[in-house]
C-alpha cells in the first residue's frame, strides 16, 4: 500500500519568505507532502501571491472580519477540517491562536520563532538579542502548545552576533537559517519521523532535548 502525502496547510501574514521555502523543498517530495492550502489572516498578503505562483490555493480569512478571538478561530478550524489538513504549518502568522484551537491541533501544529528558545519568546526578539549582549541568537522550530512559544522545541539553528549588528542584520541572518531548518522539520513530520509524546518532540524514536535536534 502507498502511502498518500501529507496534507499540509500553511499560514501566514505577510511576505512569506519560510512559506517560499517550504513550496520549493516539497516541489522536489511531492510524494512526502502536499501543501494544499495557504491561509492568510491578512488580505494583500505577499505570501498569497507565492502560492499563486506555485499554483497552491490561498484563503483569506481576514481577522478584522470577526469580532472575537474565538469566532476566528472558529472560522479557522471549519476551514482546516474541511480541507481535510494533516498538519499545520505557522509561518509568520501574527496571531495568537485560542487555547480551545491549540488543543485540537497539538502535535499536528509547528511554528518557526526567531530566537533560541527558551529565550526571547514574543516579538523584537533580536533587539532583545543585541540588547543583551549575547555571542550567538539563532531560531527554533517547535510544536505549539497553549504556552506562547513554550512547545517542545525540535531544532535550533544558531548564528554569531556580532558587535556592529543592526536588527535588520541580525534578522536577515537568522531568516537564513530558518529557511533551511523548517522544510525539514516539515519533512521529517510528513515523513512520519516525527511525533509529539507526553509533550515532548520524539525523532525516530527518541526523543530529544530541550534544546531540539543540533543543527549548527
Amino acid at each position: 500500500m502507498i502511502n498518500s502525502p501529507t496534507s499540509v496547510a500553511v499560514l501566514i501574514s505577510g511576505n512569506g519568505s519560510n512559506l517560499q521555502a517550504i513550496l520549493d523543498y516539497f516541489n522536489d517530495k511531492p510524494d512526502v507532502a502536499k501543501i494544499i492550502a495557504v491561509i492568510s489572516n491578512v488580505d494583500g498578503a505577499y505570501g498569497l501571491t507565492r502560492a499563486q505562483q506555485a499554483k497552491v490555493p490561498g484563503i483569506v480569512i481576514d481577522h478584522k472580519a470577526f469580532s472575537t478571538r474565538q469566532d476566528y478561530d472558529q472560522a479557522l478550524l471549519e476551514t482546516l477540517t474541511e480541507l481535510q489538513v494533516d498538519l499545520v504549518v505557522l509561518a509568520g502568522f501574527m496571531r495568537i491562536l485560542s487555547e480551545d484551537f491549540v488543543k485540537t491541533w497539538e502535535g499536528k501544529m509547528l511554528n518557526i520563532h526567531p530566537s533560541l528558545l527558551p529565550k526571547y519568546k514574543g516579538l523584537h526578539t533580536h533587539q532583545k538579542a543585541l540588547d543583551a549582549g549575547d555571542k550567538e541568537h539563532g531560531a527554533s522550530v517547535h510544536f505549539v502548545t497553549p504556552e506562547l512559544d513554550g512547545g517542545p522545541v525540535i531544532i535550533q539553528s544558531k548564528v554569531p552576533v556580532f558587535e556592529d549588528d543592526t536588527t535588520t542584520e541580525l534578522a536577515e541572518r537568522v531568516q537564513q537559517q530558518e529557511r533551511n531548518i523548517y522544510p525539514l522539520v516539515v519533512d521529517w513530520f510528513c515523513s512520519k519521523r516525527l511525533v509529539m509524546v507526553n509533550n515532548k518532540a520524539v525523532l525516530d524514536g527518541n526523543e530529544l532535548p530541550e534544546s531540539g535536534y543540533a543543527a549548527d
